[in-house]
């Protein structure tokens, strides 16, 4: 895949992203669980996703992750990028989403979930904005509203943020002090 891929009236279901939610393994890594000798895990995290965060934490979106695993370092990593919505041990995620949603009193089309394996089917299934990885399984390829061009772990999710940052109009006011006034299109 050259570039991104996004279904028709994406852009749409991006605008509306009140909520964004994502899996981790697959998807802020590459999937590969690294265990030392003492059964201490590890994960590779990409530093221009946690970027992403930051930036559509500044444009007002909420951020979680909802993940079937449990894993010291994924909740080390979400405190280092204050996203305070981290559930772990979610067997049923579709359920997990549902308790967020009323918590943060977001409609299901205003939310965003990002997966790359059949147990995030269901999810992607319910909310508004739907993505994943380029080298997610090909149903879940097939299911979402956006495919990035990049691997899960390898900047897919930044990839992600900034079109939902340019869909709902806050690219501009989020990245201007990077590009010193130019609209960094």
């Amino acid at each position: 895949m050259n570039g991104p891929a996004a279904r028709p009236g994406a852009e749409e279901k991006a605008a509306r992203v009140r909520l964004f939610l994502t899996d981790v393994d697959g998807v802020l890594t590459d999937g590969g669980i690294l265990l030392d000798g003492k059964g201490m895990e590890t994960k590779r995290f990409h530093v221009r996703d946690g970027h992403g965060i930051k930036m559509l934490q500044r444009a007002g979106v909420a951020v979680g992750i909802i993940t079937g695993r449990s894993s010291d370092v994924v909740a080390v990593r979400a405190r280092e990028l204050g996203v305070g919505i981290v559930r772990q041990g979610a067997f049923d995620k579709v359920a997990v989403w549902r308790e967020i949603l009323a918590e943060r009193g977001v409609r299901p089309e205003e939310s965003c979930y990002v997966g790359d394996d059949i147990v995030d089917v269901p999810i992607l299934r319910g909310v508004g904005f739907s993505a994943a990885p380029c080298d997610a399984e090909p149903y879940v390829r097939d299911a979402v509203d956006f495919v990035s061009s990049r691997p899960g772990g390898m900047g897919a999710v930044r990839e992600i943020i900034d079109f939902v940052l340019k869909a709902n109009g806050s690219w501009g006011t989020v990245t201007a002090k990077y590009f010193e006034g130019r609209d960094g299109e």
